[in-house]
């Protein structure tokens, strides 16, 4: 374990699986106290939990639907309970349900938005009121948006909102000296990218990419590092697509 975050807490959204678990265990080695968030999945949380503390670190889970804002407001209060202060958040939960315009539902075209939007939003206004000066905060979209995709339209819709989220707030962050950046994946192997694709799907979109892979968590979280450490401190309002050249 590093010291690179000592004294640094942070707070994952969907953090029991994929993406965000790799996220809040890498800020875990780093030093920092990490509050793993999750919706339905306490098992996973509680191993997530498990597994950093076997290695030293300090972690809670906490229990959070972020489309509903006063399960946010809980989320951030109870983080405080615990460690003092919050610098590092990762809007990381998400949802993505893919399907063609005309089989697209009223309740899936409003879950998605809030979720995906509505939740990174209300999570950046409570990081406004509670963050601690020189914070950091990265919200999770998709290099979907550089594609067209068809069924992906809802989805990326939402991570367009993000997007722009993450570009307007910037500068009312600055006197905060908060930094706001969203990172965009593509195709990543998690539970979210592979359900419901065949293997001759997975191995076409492999071959859209310079390296002929999807990612790994791992290559996100690496990228989450940089972004949260002193080193980023003149970087903010942007988009940084972590894709290996998949457009």
């Amino acid at each position: 374990m590093t010291t690179k975050l000592n004294g640094k807490v942070a707070i994952v959204t969907g953090a029991s699986r994929g993406i965000g678990n790799a996220i809040a265990e890498q800020l875990a080695d780093l030093g920092a106290k990490v509050v793993i968030n999750y919706s339905s999945s306490p098992e996973n949380a509680d191993e997530a939990v498990k597994l950093i503390q076997e290695k030293g670190g300090e972690a809670i889970a906490l229990q959070a639907d972020i489309s509903q804002l006063s399960d946010l407001e809980n989320l951030f209060t109870e983080t405080i309970n615990a460690f003092g202060k919050i610098d590092i958040l990762v809007n990381n939960a998400g949802l993505m349900v893919n399907n063609p315009l005309l089989e697209v539902t009223e309740e899936e075209f409003d879950k998605h938005f809030a979720i995906n939007a509505k939740g990174t939003f209300f999570a950046c206004q409570l990081g406004m009121k509670h963050m601690e000066n020189g914070g950091r905060i990265v919200n999770i979209s998709t290099s979907v948006n550089g594609q067209m995709f068809p069924a992906y339209s809802v989805y990326a819709g939402t991570k367009g909102a993000v997007e722009q989220f993450t570009r307007q707030l910037a500068k009312e962050f600055g006197p905060k000296r908060i930094t706001i950046n969203a990172v965009a994946p593509g195709p990543v192997n998690t539970e979210l990218f592979t359900e419901g694709k065949t293997e001759q799907q997975i191995e076409g979109i492999k071959k859209m990419n310079a390296f002929q892979r999807i990612g790994e968590p791992e290559d996100i979280a690496n990228v989450i590092e940089f972004l949260v450490s002193s080193q980023s401190q003149w970087i903010t309002g942007q988009t940084i697509r972590v894709n290996g050249g998949f457009i």
